[in-house]
């Protein structure tokens, strides 16, 4: 293969003392092939992941017993990380009906479905932990956090309030 595209390629060539004309590329084909193969890995890597991946999320998807723990683990981390991110407006909560507050993030706006009419459901992350409980609260003792956007509020709740919070770090406007 790197004789043939040598040959193709005839960059360098000398005339030798017979008086044919010699192709002399030293290793041209060779890079041109490794080239072209890394080229060509990249390129198909994005198909082959994407169908492999969209494979073996189908699968989990329909297995009895999986399919219940592979999507609500996939739902919860979407909401972290994914395009859907639904931890992104960060509230201080009242839960227990006192002056103590804790540091959470309205996960719906309304608790309609369980019979609740001006409540929210309100995720409180675990310290050292993603784990959390979710509280259906009244709007009344809901404060939403302003001065810090929601990543550093993710941050200090899960660090234990160890993190510091960048000083005056304002929310983006959506």
């Amino acid at each position: 293969v790197v004789s043939f595209i040598d040959n193709q390629v005839p960059i360098f060539t000398e005339k030798g003392s017979d008086g044919k004309v010699y192709v002399r590329n030293y290793g041209l084909g060779f890079l041109l092939v490794i080239v072209a193969i890394i080229f060509i890995g990249y390129i198909s890597s994005f198909f082959i992941k994407n169908r492999v991946f969209n494979l073996f999320d189908g699968v989990l998807k329909r297995t009895p017993g999986i399919r219940f723990i592979y999507s609500t683990t996939k739902e919860f981390f979407e909401a972290f990380a994914g395009e859907k991110k639904k931890f992104n407006k960060p509230v201080l909560a009242n839960i227990d009906d006192n002056d103590v507050w804790r540091l959470g993030f309205i996960t719906q706006e309304e608790a309609k479905d369980f019979g609740f009419t001006d409540f929210v459901a309100v995720y409180i992350p675990m310290s050292y932990s993603i784990a959390g409980n979710v509280y259906l609260l009244p709007r009344a003792r809901v404060r939403l956090v302003t001065n810090i956007n929601a990543t550093d509020a993710m941050k200090f709740a899960i660090s234990g309030g160890v993190t510091a919070v960048e000083e005056e770090k304002r929310p983006s406007a959506h």
